[in-house]
């Protein structure tokens, strides 16, 4: 029969994932299955029937249902990995196999089958999302960031991802800058030197600890189109600045605003992703059946 460990971050602390992982390597285990991930350690192994619970367990990981961000796609690219780490490893018993092909499958239906990946659940990503959202070309646009730090990071890798060419990251250390900027070839201004970038911007993100606000309404080039999006609290673009004729201005609460629309939206998903996951299970099952019949025929 199939059967499966886990640990995860529902049900242990991250010191006893680690400990449970290093245990793990050092175990004697039969051909298994082992998913690894920041979030949980599962071991599945055995041979014949899947029962219906461990069945649908893997199916709701792979979907990402058990996921501390629902709806994640990363965690389908993970089962996908250790399911052909497993199998250059072992020769896994029939059912084994089946029970990953189906968990990949159920996977891809869910994310294309319902909403529950849809919509950015980040600040960074809901950044991105409003960009898109104004029909940007990423090619010719002069896109700025101000700040450095894990967000404006992020949103610097989203940005060479869309194809972005022209984007200037500034900060009042330079040398902060360059560390994050010069791997993807952005080019770097000191923060005193606003006037200068912010005449040639026509997007501006913002996202530093500063006290007050850094860009103020006589920094920006009256009657210049641009699309601001200030992360920081507090607001490092006074208020001002969004009267201008031209300018959008969103602000941390518009932007925390979209990402609870899009976790709402994703939550809202979850009954007919869980519809699928039956139907898969059953598929599965009546699958395992055909093979036995056939065997004992």
């Amino acid at each position: 029969m199939i059967a499966y460990k886990s640990i995860n971050f529902n049900n242990s602390s991250l010191e006893a994932r680690e400990a449970y992982f290093l245990n793990l390597k050092q175990e004697d285990l039969p051909p298994h299955v082992a998913l690894l991930t920041c979030n949980r350690t599962e071991v599945y192994y055995g041979d014949g029937d899947v029962p219906d619970d461990v069945a649908t367990h893997l199916f709701r990981v792979t979907a990402g249902l058990e996921s501390a961000l629902v709806g994640e796609r990363a965690v389908q690219g993970q089962v996908k990995e250790a399911y052909a780490t497993a199998l250059s490893k072992h020769r896994l018993p029939a059912s084994l196999n089946k029970l990953f092909e189906y968990a990949l499958l159920t996977g891809k239906r869910v994310r294309t089958e319902t909403e529950i990946s849809h919509g950015a659940v980040s600040h960074s990503l809901a950044a991105i999302e409003i960009i898109n959202d104004a029909l940007v070309d990423w090619h010719k646009a002069h896109i700025t960031i101000i700040g450095v730090n894990k967000l404006t990071d992020d949103i610097l890798k989203f940005l060479k991802n869309k194809g972005a060419k022209t984007v200037f990251l500034a900060n009042r250390s330079e040398e902060k800058a360059h560390a994050i900027a010069d791997p993807y070839g952005f080019e770097v201004y000191n923060l005193k030197d606003k006037k200068t970038f912010l005449a040639q911007t026509d997007i501006l993100i913002t996202a530093t600890s500063a006290p007050h606000s850094i860009v103020k309404k006589e920094d920006i080039v009256p009657g210049r189109k641009l699309l601001a999006i200030d992360l920081a609290f507090p607001r490092d673009i006074e208020c001002e600045v969004g009267q201008m004729p031209g300018v959008s201005l969103y602000n941390l609460r518009d932007v925390e605003l979209r990402v609870q629309k899009n976790i709402s939206v994703r939550l809202g998903e979850v009954a007919k992703a869980e519809d699928i996951i039956r139907q898969e299970v059953d598929e599965l099952q009546e699958t395992l059946l055909r093979r036995k019949l056939h065997a004992k025929a």
